[in-house]
Parts: C-alpha cells; sequence; structure tokens
C-alpha cells in the first residue's frame, strides 16, 4: 500500500472532513447483525440504531459482523443473511453509508475469520492448533486465499483473525486459536495466513483478497493461571523471543491490521501500550497499517485512566486508530477539540484509516473495486451473478482445502504393536464409543457458524459408511458387556468441545458468561483442570477392564489434556485436534489406514493437570522438580508417530560468518511415498544468557518418494543458530529425531 505523502486523495479529505466525520471514522460501533433487517415487502433496509449512527457521524469507520451467525448474534438459518444475500446486504450498506456524508466514504466491512469465515455458508478450516499439527505453511496459504475470495465476493474489507497467540498454558480455553507454542512455527503459519488472505505485497486487497487483521497483540497466551486477558508477567526478553516473532513476520509478508489484545504486559495494557503498539509495531517494524483495539478492550482502561475521555485518548496516544465497539472512543471529538495536540493523533489514525479504504476501493475517486455508490437497487444483475459465481467458487474451492487441512492435522501418539491401521475386511463389529462418537459440532471449534443440515456427519455415520457390511455399535454411555461382546475393536472418541448453545449466556464481548452449558474449551472457558472433561478417564478405565479386544482411543480437543490414563488403558492412541467439518471421515480413513497421521504436536502434552504449564522452550527442566509428578511431560512438543517408518540419517552442519548450511537425509524404505515433518531443533549455549531446554530452528514438510533418499537442506542465519553475546565460541547442539550434531564457530 502506498504510504499517506503519496495518496492525494486521503490527504484532500482530511483536509475537508470535520473533527466529528474524522473520528466517525476513527469508530466501528455497532453490531452488524443489528444493523439490517429484513424489509417487511423483500430485501432490507438499515436499522433505525444504525441509521442513528450514521446521522451522529456523517458516515461510518466499519461495520463489524454484518453476517456472523452463531449463538452470540442470534443469528442462524431461520433468520440470518444467506450466502446468496451477502453482495445485496453489503451494497445495500455501502449506498447508505456513502450517501450519509458529504464525501461518499464507503464502510469497512470487518469480519470474524479465525478459522473460515463466520457466516451462514462460510466454510470453517480446521481451528489453528489442528492446522500447526500439519506443520505446512504452503497449504495454509492457500486454504487462508480460497477464505478471502469467499470474503471478496461478499463485499468484506476487513477479515479479523487469530494467529499471534502462543499456547503457554492450556488451562486457557482459546489455545485452539493458538498455532501451538513455538514462536517460529507459529511466525511462519502467521507469514503464511497474511499471504494468503492479502496478496503478495498484499496485492490482492480490494480484489480477490481482504486485509488481514490479526489477533492478538500482544502475548494474551501468557496470561496468569490460562485467565483470559490477565496479565502477562514476563519481561521484555520473553516478549520479543517468544511473543513477537509472528507479528514481525506479519509486517514483513504486508499485513494491513493488528488488534491491541485485552491482557496487560507488566502492568501496561496492550491497548495503552505506546512502546509496543508505536515504538515496536511501527518505528521498529515499519509497520503503516491500522491498529484495531479488542471489542471494548478501550472502555476497560477507564480502570486505569479513571474516565472514559482519558481511556480514549490514552489509547489513540499509544497507536490505536478503529475502536471496536467501545463509548470512550466516540469521545475523541470533544478531547480533538480542547488539545491540538490529540487533534494531531486523530489526523494521524484517520490518514491510515482512509488510507486503507483508497486500496479497498471505498473512497469516491478509488481505481478499485465497485465504488461506494453502488447501491443494491442499482448492481446490475450481471455483475450480483459474477460475485455469486465468485462466491461459490470460493466456497468449493475452500472445502476441498479445508479437508486437506484436516487430514494434515491428525497426531499419532501411541499404536502399541501396530494396531493402527485396522483391517477394514477383517472388522465384523466396532464398538464406538464416548462424547464425541456422535457430535458434529465437537469436530468444528468455537468462532464457527452453524453449519446447514446434513452437510457433515459425526464419527459415528463416518464409520458405517466406511464400514457398510460391519456392525457398528454406538451406545449413549459407558458400553455394556453385551455391547462388548463380539467386538473386534472398540474406538473411544474423545475430548472436549467449543459448541456455544443459542440458549447460552454472554458477556458484551461475546464470552460466554457463567457456566457452560455444553463448551469445555473457547473464549470464556478457562478451565483450572486440563484434565478429560466428564469422566472420561473412568469411562475409558472401565472399557479396558471389560474389553478382551483391543481399544483405540480419538481425542477431538481443542487444548492439551492430561491424556496419562487414557496412554495407559488404550492400544492406540490418535490426536485430532478440531479438525473442521471433514474431521470425521479423516479420521475414520487414519483408522482404516486409506491414508496415514503423520502430523505432530504443536504443543506440550502434561502428565498431570497440577504440573502445567510445561512448554518444551522453558529454560528450566519440569523433571524431578514436583514429588508427586516428577515426570510431568507426556508427549514433548513435535512428538508424531507414523504407520510406516522412516530414517534420518548424516546430519551435517557449516558455520560461516552469517549463515549455518545443516543438511539431513531423509530415507523411505517403504514401498509408497511418505510425507515427513522434518523439524530441526538447537540449544544454544555460550551466550550471555540462560539457554532455553530446545529451539526450533528449521522444519520442513516433504514427500519422499518410495524407497528413495531426499536431503533436506536449510541456509539458516547465523543469529538464529547461535546464542546472543557469545564471546570465546558460539556453541548449539542440533538434533532432527535421534541425530545429534554439536556445531561452533570461532566470532568473526
Amino acid at each position: 500500500m502506498p504510504n499517506a505523502e503519496h495518496e492525494p486523495v486521503v490527504e484532500r479529505l482530511l483536509a475537508e472532513l470535520s473533527l466529528r466525520e474524522k473520528v466517525g471514522q476513527l469508530n466501528q460501533r455497532l453490531f452488524g447483525w443489528q444493523a439490517v433487517e429484513r424489509a417487511p415487502r423483500g430485501g432490507f433496509r438499515l436499522t433505525g440504531l444504525a441509521r442513528a449512527e450514521l446521522d451522529r457521524w456523517g458516515g461510518l469507520g466499519a461495520l463489524y459482523g454484518v453476517f456472523r451467525a452463531d449463538a452470540w448474534s442470534g443469528r442462524s438459518w431461520a433468520d440470518g443473511i444467506r450466502p446468496e444475500e451477502r453482495a445485496e446486504v453489503a451494497a445495500l450498506v455501502q449506498d447508505e453509508v456513502s450517501r450519509a456524508g458529504r464525501h461518499g466514504i464507503g464502510v469497512l466491512l470487518s469480519e470474524e475469520a479465525p478459522h473460515g469465515h463466520q457466516a451462514l455458508g462460510g466454510t470453517p478450516l480446521p481451528t489453528n492448533l489442528a492446522v500447526a499439527a500439519g506443520w505446512d505453511p504452503a497449504l495454509l496459504a492457500e486454504a487462508a486465499a480460497a477464505v478471502a475470495a469467499e470474503l471478496a465476493a461478499s463485499g468484506v474489507h476487513l477479515a479479523l483473525v487469530s494467529a499471534l497467540d502462543l499456547l503457554r498454558d492450556p488451562r486457557w480455553g482459546r489455545a485452539e486459536e493458538c498455532f501451538g507454542e513455538d514462536p517460529l512455527l507459529a511466525a511462519e503459519l502467521t507469514r503464511a495466513l497474511v499471504i494468503g488472505m492479502q496478496g503478495g505485497d498484499h496485492g490482492a486487497v480490494g480484489r480477490d483478497g481482504v486485509a488481514i487483521v490479526l489477533k492478538h497483540l500482544a502475548a494474551q497466551g501468557e496470561a496468569v493461571g490460562g485467565r483470559n486477558g490477565q496479565s502477562a508477567v514476563i519481561g521484555p526478553r520473553d516478549l520479543r523471543e517468544l511473543h513477537l516473532p509472528a507479528v514481525r513476520a506479519a509486517v514483513e509478508a504486508g499485513a494491513r491490521g493488528f488488534m491491541a489484545a485485552y491482557n496487560d504486559v507488566d502492568g501496561v495494557p496492550c491497548c495503552a501500550n505506546r512502546d509496543l503498539l508505536t515504538g515496536f509495531l511501527r518505528a521498529e517494524c515499519g509497520f503503516d497499517g491500522i491498529v484495531m483495539a479488542d471489542g471494548l478492550a478501550v472502555d476497560r482502561l477507564t480502570a486505569m485512566t479513571g474516565d472514559a475521555t482519558a481511556a480514549a485518548v490514552t489509547a489513540l496516544e499509544a497507536g490505536v486508530d478503529l475502536s471496536l465497539w467501545d463509548e470512550s472512543f466516540a469521545l475523541l471529538e470533544q478531547a480533538a477539540a480542547a488539545d491540538p495536540r490529540v487533534a494531531e493523533l486523530v489526523d494521524a489514525a484517520c490518514r491510515r484509516v482512509l488510507t486503507l479504504k483508497q486500496r479497498a476501493g471505498l473512497l469516491a475517486e478509488s481505481p478499485l473495486g465497485r465504488g461506494a455508490h453502488a447501491g443494491a437497487s442499482s448492481v446490475p444483475r450481471q455483475v450480483a451473478s459474477a460475485d455469486d459465481e465468485r462466491l461459490e467458487a470460493a466456497t468449493r474451492a475452500t472445502g476441498r482445502l479445508s479437508h486437506r487441512l484436516a487430514h494434515q492435522s491428525l497426531v499419532l501418539l501411541h499404536n502399541t504393536g501396530g494396531l493402527l491401521p485396522l483391517e477394514p475386511k477383517a472388522l465384523t463389529k466396532i464398538v464406538l464409543a464416548g462424547p464425541n462418537a456422535r457430535d458434529v459440532t465437537a469436530l468444528l471449534g468455537d468462532y464457527v457458524p452453524p453449519l446447514p443440515a446434513q452437510s457433515a456427519a459425526g464419527l459415528d455415520l463416518a464409520l458405517r459408511r466406511a464400514l457398510p457390511d460391519a456392525e457398528v455399535v454406538c451406545p449413549p454411555g459407558t458400553p455394556t458387556a453385551a455391547d462388548l461382546q463380539g467386538a473386534d475393536v472398540v474406538i473411544l472418541a474423545l475430548g472436549g468441545t467449543s459448541h456455544r448453545t443459542y440458549a447460552e449466556d454472554f458477556a458484551a464481548n461475546g464470552a460466554i458468561t457463567g457456566p457452560a452449558a455444553v463448551a469445555t474449551a473457547g473464549e470464556g472457558v478457562d478451565l483450572a483442570d486440563v484434565s478429560l472433561p466428564g469422566a472420561q478417564d473412568d469411562l475409558v478405565a472401565a472399557v479396558r477392564a471389560q474389553a478382551t479386544c483391543p481399544v483405540a482411543a480419538v481425542v477431538i480437543a481443542g487444548r492439551p489434556h492430561v491424556l496419562t490414563r487414557v496412554l495407559a488403558c488404550t492400544d492406540a492412541l490418535l490426536w485430532a485436534g478440531y479438525p473442521g467439518p471433514h474431521g470425521a471421515r479423516v479420521i475414520v480413513d487414519a483408522l482404516l489406514g486409506a491414508h496415514e497421521p503423520v502430523g505432530r504436536l504443536p504443543f506440550t502434552a502434561p502428565r498431570h493437570p497440577g504440573a502445567v504449564p510445561v512448554r518444551y522452550n522453558d529454560r528450566h527442566p519440569a523433571a524431578d522438580v514436583y514429588q508427586d509428578a516428577p515426570d510431568p511431560v507426556l508427549f514433548p512438543f513435535g512428538s508424531g508417530l507414523r504407520y510406516r517408518p522412516v530414517l534420518y540419517e548424516r546430519l551435517t552442519a557449516e558455520a560461516e560468518a552469517d549463515t549455518v548450511r545443516v543438511s539431513v537425509d531423509v530415507v523411505n524404505p517403504g514401498g509408497t511415498g511418505a510425507e515427513v515433518i522434518v523439524p530441526l531443533f538447537g540449544r544454544r549455549t555460550g551466550g550471555v544468557v540462560l539457554p532455553r531446554l530446545r529451539e526450533l530452528l528449521a522444519f520442513r514438510r516433504i514427500t519422499v518418494p518410495p524407497g528413495a533418499r531426499t536431503t533436506v537442506v536449510w541456509n539458516l542465519p547465523a543469529a538464529r543458530c547461535f546464542a546472543e553475546g557469545a564471546t570465546d565460541r558460539a556453541l548449539t547442539d542440533l538434533y532432527v529425531e535421534d541425530l545429534h550434531e554439536p556445531i561452533s564457530r570461532a566470532p568473526q
């Protein structure tokens, strides 16, 4: 996007807009689903609430969630905006907003898309935690591009996408929104999201892509006790090393927006953190897009500032450009009228918003897009038809890519005696039990719309389709002796769900408030105990005690649960995350050998609920510390077995002044091609700080042909490989699986 000084239209508008109109561009006060309603004689119209907001500001800066459908918005297939109606509604909103002001400025339509568009007909992807288990940025970029095409065809401009939070504590209900616990893996997947949604050099924005607003900046996953939005008590080194690499990667990829988080870092709320939002993000990284506050986050600053006006000015001074539902940001007009310094800050924020609108085709003189003046009644039918075709094509592509991501997300953690894959022809009776045996919604995760009826299957139906000649018994509770009689295998569908019912109570920002009716994870569902919910350990033990056949477990979950009892009582264990609407099919395919699960855990799985948090890249080992849990790690970060083995040989490293060349051979002795995730770990010593136990230095997902050897080569920056502040020698121990290679170099 060109800088503001190269945007004469933006500068002209800034000179012509009144102070009230400028402040209006910085506000996003409405729930979009409350801004549009069906007209009595057909079609749609703005609500009185929306018209009052338009009259107040002479336009709108942004409008959140016009198409959102879920339990919080209350919109469903009975009363929500259907896919074929999106273009009409978007055109209506743009027409009304542009006509409300003197300058024909359109409104940025922002929508939730943390893993697919949260709208009726939107195609969910697997959640971020499941995607991270596939370690495949290239595939994520393809899927993100398809989601962005869905949004663009619907008239949307901003996609609010989770990416920046690290899973530092499994008690946090929003663990599923994280790309795991490692900063490098998260950074590369975040980079892929940005490139996919915006195109290279954000060239797709205003065409077949959308501007991305990445959330949440920063360190929200570090909140004390896993309690959502609370303090991150960390030092500046951990903030930079763990939580900011994904931010820097996003800026390098051209991200146009970030969302400032609820939490504080060492007492400073992120929405008031000038060092973070302006010093690091803008001055150091060179970011020139917009910063949006999280929902009602500016209003929360009144606990610090004492009044709402001061809260708004504090956020503006820190670097927030656009609010989300706040009352306080609407008070900036009075503050700016009284203080020229605040007026200058309003101009700077408004300039950034208008520059983004220029790129999105929302200014009267914008060369891109359909223009802000195209109302519902004036859109030619062929244009609307083209939008429908674009949306249908994008939705089909998203569905295909969602299936591929789900396929990659499965992690095999335990497989005694090679129980898996099961031989379909040998199966005459299967017992499928557990809380997630029939439930489709448990596969989806949080932030999803209601699916069309019959559009996805549960595990029970998927298993019956795959094994039409076998008996599939699916009891509602613990299987009885009669259920188990003659069974060839028991499959236990365990884990949790982020499903929100329409009867739920919600906070003002959409988080579940009070006891969740169904959900055991998701926003507002932080847990003190990450054991499997609902006495599932007892279920596993009871089945093991009665069954005379093998027992396999599938864990469908959005956070790391304690699986110690499951591991002890089963013969095989498959971790599936929240794999999305295709999840049941890919799980059954993996169990029956139609494809091989080759994913790797993107987190550390704890052995005991009282030992969390525990991370692979901590500086001190957690083993032999707790008297009652001497070995707190059940499965380390990066764990993952295979059905067919591959071998690693000849790990080598050559250090130069500025780079390190690392190579390793991957050998596939099997008769079919093998997908392989190759992670390179290191332990950096010799510097001025205590080293982390291990760090991910690089990774690659490859396919090795049958009976072949493939050499994986990385040319890495020396700064990534060697410890900060090394003097005599810079030392690193490299690891790929069971291979170990120490490297060193003399300082240059």
